[in-house]
């Protein structure tokens, strides 16, 4: 969790990925097909993680724009042609920033008509070494210099293919609210929206509203976040605002189970 707060810096948008472990008796659990399985977990917000190269070349090619406007730019690693409404990308199988090996194409368009900032970005097998990422991510961004708050929704409907054959997929919107304190290092984030994912033959529906990360706990404190799973719905209550490394799954039946974030 440290990892992508550190990343935050990097880009106006951000990875998220969450490592959970269990830590409870197995005691009144639902049947196997009825629960929500650590590693299905993983899988419902992996696919952050794994488009998080993606998210940092970007972010390379965003910083460049600024002084390369309208012209082409070539390196060892990628070569970009900039306009006015955005920019086309092709990277050369180039290691970027200690990542794995990302190659392909991804385009990003411009939209700065409306009081909010908004791009639109296409993956074109876009590959991370042997994932290879296809699809649309849309991005608006808005602030409030005076409440010290900046946020981003990704519309995302991107499929992510592994290295195994299998794949996921991605739909709907997520927003992430970061609330500065007195210094930089002093925010958290908040994350709402709701959005599903497809792997493994099962469809996931995700939906929080208040779900919080403390930055300088470097863990997600506050708040729930609901997990439907072909019909059976889990509630996943990660605390009040302790800092901590814990979470609670809370079943229909009222069973809960204790994970280690």
């Amino acid at each position: 969790m440290n990892r992508t707060i550190q990343n935050i810096g990097k880009i106006a948008f951000i990875g998220l990925a969450l490592l959970i472990g269990q830590s409870c008796s197995d005691d009144a659990k639902p049947p196997s097909d009825q629960e929500l399985t650590q590693v299905e977990v993983q899988t419902i917000l992996t696919s952050d993680e794994l488009t998080s190269v993606a998210d940092n070349a970007l972010a390379e090619l965003f910083a460049d724009n600024g002084e390369t406007a309208k012209t082409a730019k070539t390196n060892e690693c990628y070569s970009a042609e900039y306009t006015e409404t955005g920019f086309t990308a092709t990277f050369n199988n180039c290691v970027l920033n200690g990542t794995e090996n990302v190659n392909g194409t991804v385009v990003a368009t411009y939209d700065t008509s409306g009081e909010a900032t908004s791009f639109s970005v296409a993956y074109n097998d876009f590959y991370v070494g042997d994932i290879k990422i296809n699809g649309t991510r849309n991005f608006t961004m808005s602030g409030d210099t005076e409440g010290n708050s900046i946020s981003f929704t990704v519309t995302s409907n991107i499929t992510i293919e592994l290295a195994d054959g299998s794949s996921i997929v991605e739909t709907g919107d997520k927003t992430f609210t970061f609330s500065f304190g007195e210094t930089l290092d002093n925010f958290t984030i908040g994350i709402s929206g709701s959005w599903a994912i497809q792997a493994n033959g099962n469809t996931y529906s995700i939906e929080t509203d208040g779900v919080e990360i403390d930055a300088q706990c470097g863990n997600f404190t506050t708040g729930t976040m609901i997990v439907s799973k072909n019909g059976l719905v889990v509630t996943v209550d990660f605390g009040d605002g302790e800092c901590d490394d814990k979470a609670t799954v809370i079943y229909p039946n009222e069973v809960t189970e204790e994970i280690t974030l």
